[in-house]
């Protein structure tokens, strides 16, 4: 490759300074998060990771881009009831955010997104992830069962951000919380 300097990427150590960064990220969270400690867990020298990330933003980037900080429950579980799909999405998510390790997570990235403008914009990406509710809601307005106006983006970042004030503002769940969202969205349960 023309204009690269330093020695070619190596796969392997890419992939080891990302879980390096995944775990260390979930153990201590941004703030205690360094490139040195990066390196370290990861077997390379600190020059391996600069020549490849300009610090710690730009490797939470990368992880978020692998699929590697947000675990997998929070794909929307699909049994062709929408209301008790999203209400058990919820409360999977209530359960990550009020955990001590998933607080510190979620305040970590909330961190990371505001200090560095390319992880704001893939954290984004990350939470449009398609698995999300968002294309549930929209398999459901296409199919009659929502109103056909409903803006389905404004609905999933208004859902969204409700968590992310929650994390926040350390708030724990409240009983009935994921009820309530799906009420917003989807209207009253019908008796």
């Amino acid at each position: 490759m023309a204009g690269r300097r330093g020695a070619p990427r190596s796969e392997a150590a890419r992939l080891a300074i990302l879980d390096a960064t995944a775990a260390l990220f979930a153990e201590r969270g941004y703030d205690h998060l360094s490139v040195e400690g990066i390196a370290a867990r990861a077997g390379v020298g600190k020059q391996t990771v600069y020549r490849w990330w300009s610090g710690k933003s730009a490797l939470i980037a990368d992880c978020l881009l692998e699929g590697m900080l947000l675990p997998d429950r929070f794909v929307v579980p699909d049994t062709g009831d929408l209301r008790s799909d999203l209400t058990a999405w919820l409360r999977a998510v209530e359960a990550v955010i009020d955990s001590p390790s998933g607080q510190g997570l979620f305040r970590s990235l909330i961190a990371a997104a505001t200090e560095n403008e390319d992880v704001g914009r893939r954290l984004r990406e990350s939470l449009a992830d398609p698995r999300l509710f968002a294309s549930r809601l929209r398999q459901a307005r296409d199919a009659g069962d929502l109103r056909a106006d409903l803006p389905i983006e404004d609905v999933s970042e208004a859902v969204l951000g409700a968590l992310v004030f929650r994390t926040l503002a350390r708030t724990p769940s409240e009983p009935g919380y994921a009820e309530r969202l799906v009420d917003l969205v989807l209207g009253p349960s019908p008796s």
